[in-house]
């Protein structure tokens, strides 16, 4: 004999009675009449064989099946509603103008965002990437959402995750050890940039900019030559690269917060990839950042 199967409209009389204690009350809650919902109780007591209520004239009572069953109904219409819900959002359409600089355009978001059209499959996403310092200022003309770099504790945008700024240079030359050190870095904007320059002044140590881009890959090549030092993030250091500290006559650098910015009055496409974006690059950094076997055979340490 197969289970007798549980509706959810029947389910849905019986968590309203039971809540509110009254068929009356019950009724004018789901917009039905009393009769009706009187009715519903009654085809799920026959389906189940039991009572579920314990009437009287001044009281409508659960019983011990009553009891027994509610906080199941309560699970299976909540189950039922997730799964509406999940459906109705795959047929949420739109486009979501992103905004990201070039290291987790190229190395962070490409998994979140193939994910995330998995779910949303109707969804298109548009992604810019390069220096992020002015694009929060153009979210809702240019961008819908943006995710950005902001210096340690600065409260802008919606804080993903910490990321410490590190020198780097081509694994095997010296350029360190140069007079004056040449560099390798971003135009003027880039957060980086400006606290290298920074670090190395105050450290007294000179410099020169032996080559600039916005070009991510350019940068990184230039270094990897032995051509100059840069600054990249510990979270995304490049594997042809080897870090440098303290050790090497470094100066320290800060840490920058990375922050999600939205534009007022997102679309429901944008919100469900910001949510998306929040909570996997949040969460999963380590399961979606690239897994280079070449990196465990350089060690990376920051004093």
């Amino acid at each position: 004999m197969s289970a007798p199967l549980l509706e959810p409209e029947l389910l849905k009389a019986f968590v309203a009675v039971a809540d509110s204690r009254s068929f009356t009350r019950a009724a004018t809650q789901l917009n039905r009449t009393q009769s009706a919902v009187s009715m519903q109780i009654k085809r799920l007591e026959e389906r189940l064989g039991v009572e579920l209520f314990n009437r009287t004239k001044a009281n409508v009572d659960l019983s011990a099946a009553g009891e027994g069953l509610l906080g199941y109904a309560r699970r299976i219409l909540t189950l039922n509603d997730e799964a509406v819900g999940k459906l109705w959002e795959r047929k949420i359409e739109g486009v979501v103008r992103l905004g990201v600089m070039d290291d987790y355009g190229t190395l962070i978001v490409p998994p979140v965002l193939a994910s995330f059209a998995a779910c949303y499959p109707l969804v298109h996403v548009e992604m810019e990437i390069g220096l992020t310092s002015s694009m929060p200022s153009r979210l809702g003309t240019a961008y819908d959402l943006v995710i950005a770099m902001h210096p340690e504790g600065s409260g802008e945008g919606e804080f993903l995750r910490r990321e410490q700024a590190a020198w780097a240079t081509g694994a095997f030359h010296p350029v360190e050890q140069q007079n004056p050190l040449p560099l390798a870095l971003y135009p003027q904007g880039c957060l980086f940039r400006k606290w290298a320059i920074e670090a190395l002044d105050a450290a007294k140590r000179p410099w020169r900019l032996a080559f600039i881009s916005q070009s991510l890959a350019a940068v990184e090549s230039v270094a990897a030559q032995g051509l100059a030092v840069t600054v990249v993030k510990a979270g995304t250091f490049p594997p042809k690269l080897r870090p440098l500290s303290e050790r090497d006559g470094m100066p320290r650098l800060p840490a920058a917060d990375i922050c999600l910015h939205r534009t007022t009055n997102l679309s429901q496409a944008g919100a469900l990839l910001a949510n998306h974006l929040r909570t996997t690059i949040s969460n999963h950094l380590d399961e979606i950042s690239v897994r280079r076997a070449t990196r465990d055979a350089i060690p990376i340490a920051f004093n």
